[in-house]
């Protein structure tokens, strides 16, 4: 893959862990502005429409308002949440290995606005250099005049580089939090939720990667300013993992409402051997598909939203003509039931058994019967775990069940 390219926000922020680097251009000049003035930093982040950047499109103040409102807690966790491990989704891991910094500073000012005294970036352990870059970073960090000048506002305020369990599920917020606490990474029933009762039972924020390397930038320059990067009603921007049945698939960072149109045919240079797009994966497996009717969608979380998709994670697996979506269904799906942690039997057994009726229709041993299975186990299997693993295996077959009903019921009929 190319790295990150087209880039609005980030590029004086790409020297990887050289803390020199960072500050001889625009590195640390948002921690003043934070530092000065901390009870301004969440207005300024409603002001700017900053949303949850990890799959969810939550406005990311609120996050941040139900910690800030915890005044009595005496311990608050941050969890930078970097386990980013779903196919097609690698935006994160080029954050943290290139612009460890301002990752760094944007959970820093994040941790002023809320008080939050405990910052842990949790990171999967296979992002090998994720972990080296950002573990030599806060190592920086904290020898620098930086922390000191944060330390005089937030004495107690400590960094941790913690490398997760290499589980899928590992990302769920609650999975974090038992992960970080040194347990298998079931998720939690909620309520209650992190806010309440996270690492330890302190008031917990889980934040995205991506989410927190925007803080910086809101801060130095402004809330209308990040609000005109993005198009229409969108505000600023979004890093786009594409792959797939492109010419050049990579990291672009756009403004947030570019059309899919441009990102597959102007930024990824089209299709590959001219083939015509059949279908679009969008927020990686565990969302929903687009076809070439949609085109022209704009890429953000409401305009995906009204195609009866969703944004997700901003991946995007490009599928052309010729490409059987039953067997690439048959693939997600089986990713899914190897991921569930078994907690909820529901998820378990539905994942695997969703797996199975898809591997008989892709392998020509299926029947009519399998599909009407596969429809009903659409309905009554959401909702029915703990996270949403399941929901997100219901959601790619659901939707390729909207889109190619016919290629389903051909797989069939040629048995």
């Amino acid at each position: 893959m190319q790295p990150l390219n087209q880039v609005l926000l980030h590029k004086d922020c790409r020297v990887g862990p050289d803390l020199t680097a960072w500050r001889s251009t625009i590195g640390g000049k948002a921690l003043k502005i934070a530092l000065d003035d901390p009870s301004s930093l969440i207005p300024l982040i409603k002001d700017a429409g900053l949303r949850g950047l990890g799959g969810s499109g939550f406005p990311t103040y609120k996050k941040w308002e139900f910690l800030a409102a915890k005044k009595m807690a005496m311990e608050k966790y941050l969890i930078c949440n970097g386990n980013e491990d779903e196919p097609g989704t690698f935006k994160d891991r080029v954050l943290l290995e290139e612009t460890p910094f301002q990752v760094i500073e944007g959970a820093t000012i994040c941790a002023l606005a809320t008080n939050i005294n405990h910052i842990i970036f949790y990171i999967n352990p296979d992002q090998t250099a994720s972990l080296a870059s950002m573990r030599a970073a806060v190592e920086l960090w904290e020898a620098s005049d930086l922390y000191t000048e944060v330390k005089k506002k937030t004495p107690r305020l400590k960094y941790r580089v913690h490398a997760s369990s290499g589980h899928y599920i590992g990302g769920e917020e609650t999975a974090a939090i038992e992960s970080i606490e040194g347990k298998f990474p079931f998720p939690r029933g909620k309520p209650p939720f992190p806010a309440d009762f996270g690492v330890f039972g302190h008031p917990t924020l889980v934040n995205n990667i991506e989410t927190l390397s925007n803080v910086s930038h809101i801060v130095r320059n402004g809330a209308e300013w990040y609000r005109d990067l993005g198009l229409g009603d969108a505000a600023g921007t979004k890093i786009y993992s594409l792959s797939g049945d492109v010419l050049e698939p990579g990291f672009y960072e756009l403004p947030m409402g570019t059309p899919l149109s441009d990102l597959i045919n102007i930024y990824g240079k089209g299709m590959l051997l001219d083939k015509k797009l059949k279908a679009v994966f969008t927020g990686g497996p565990s969302n929903t598909i687009l076809t070439p009717k949609d085109i022209d969608v704009p890429l953000d979380f409401d305009s995906v939203l009204k195609r009866r998709s969703h944004l997700g994670t901003g991946a995007m697996i490009v599928v052309s003509e010729g490409t059987s979506i039953v067997k690439r269904v048959a693939e997600y799906v089986s990713f899914f039931a190897a991921s569930s942690c078994g907690q909820c039997p529901p998820c378990k057994t539905g994942t695997y058994y969703v797996a199975q009726l898809l591997n008989n229709i892709d392998t020509g041993q299926g029947s009519q019967a399998d599909l009407d299975s596969l429809i009903n186990l659409c309905k009554i299997l959401p909702g029915s775990g703990r996270c949403h693993l399941v929901d997100g295996a219901v959601n790619v077959l659901d939707s390729s069940l909207y889109h190619f009903m016919d290629e389903y019921r051909h797989a069939i009929k040629a048995t």
